[in-house]
């Protein structure tokens, strides 16, 4: 077989880039974020309705625990990558122009950024007393 039989197109040859990419990483990162998110949301969960019916001080104590405070950041931080990653599949699969796919990605991108940034502000926030 000659070295120009091959299944790459033209551009994927001068790129060097096969189609696995980091589409394998990118799968396994949304999938662990996933199984993550099933037990940080049952966690999450358990934390409001404790709080159901108490009054703002017992709110703060609560979740100015270290561990309710660690778990609540993992699950911000699992949750807005699973959030980023989906969102940048559908963007993907469904936006075809080049330059918008692009322009799409990067907003998604930052988006995650600023939701998980704020989220993690205001547990610290918490967290700490401020």
């Amino acid at each position: 077989m000659s070295s120009n039989s091959s299944m790459r197109t033209p551009l994927g040859r001068v790129r060097g880039l096969g189609s696995a990419r980091s589409g394998t990483g990118h799968f396994w990162l949304q999938r662990v974020t996933a199984v993550a998110n099933v037990f940080l949301t049952i966690i999450f969960l358990g934390v409001v309705i404790s709080l159901f019916g108490k009054p703002y001080a017992a709110a703060v104590a609560t979740l100015s625990h270290p561990l309710v405070a660690i778990l609540m950041l993992l699950f911000t931080l699992s949750g807005a990558v699973h959030m980023r990653l989906g969102m940048q599949v559908v963007i993907e699969d469904y936006v075809h122009h080049e330059g918008l796919k692009i322009l799409a990605v990067m907003a998604n991108t930052f988006f995650a950024i600023a939701i998980g940034a704020a989220c993690v502000f205001a547990i610290l926030k918490l967290s700490f007393g401020g």
